[in-house]
């Protein structure tokens, strides 16, 4: 099972680092489109700050043992603080990422609470530590 949470950690912070460059790059207008207009800040803003804590946590992932716990908590909460993106999402009706169906928008919606296990799964950060 040891073999198995690495390959998902290795997985996932390979995942966030890609999609954290594509915050600066390649997927830039796309991410810029899926920030919720209530949000007080200038979408570019908010794109290339997820996109850099994206590309820091995925590091995290891969390279910081010592604190591998405390990674997996904060990887889940960055799941969690961008789900509202998500919902917007899907509640505007916004194309983007291949997502231009209700359907997929909503099964989107259905993965996010995976990743936030997946992260704390693939850590060990909710596993019970002896006294």
């Amino acid at each position: 099972m040891r073999i198995i949470k690495v390959i998902a950690r290795i997985a996932l912070g390979s995942a966030l680092i890609f999609a954290g460059l594509g915050h600066f790059t390649f997927a830039r207008a796309t991410f810029q489109a899926q920030v919720p207009g209530w949000i007080p800040f200038d979408a570019d803003f908010v794109v290339l700050a997820s996109g850099a804590l994206e590309i820091a946590l995925g590091i995290g992932l891969l390279t910081i043992k010592k604190y591998r716990k405390q990674i997996g908590w904060l990887t889940a909460g960055f799941f969690l603080a961008i789900f509202p993106g998500n919902i917007s999402q899907f509640l505007t009706q916004t194309d983007a990422f291949g997502l231009n169906t209700d359907e997929a928008r909503a099964i989107r919606l259905l993965f996010q609470p995976l990743l936030m296990i997946w992260a704390l799964w693939s850590t060990s950060a909710w596993a019970r530590t002896s006294k």
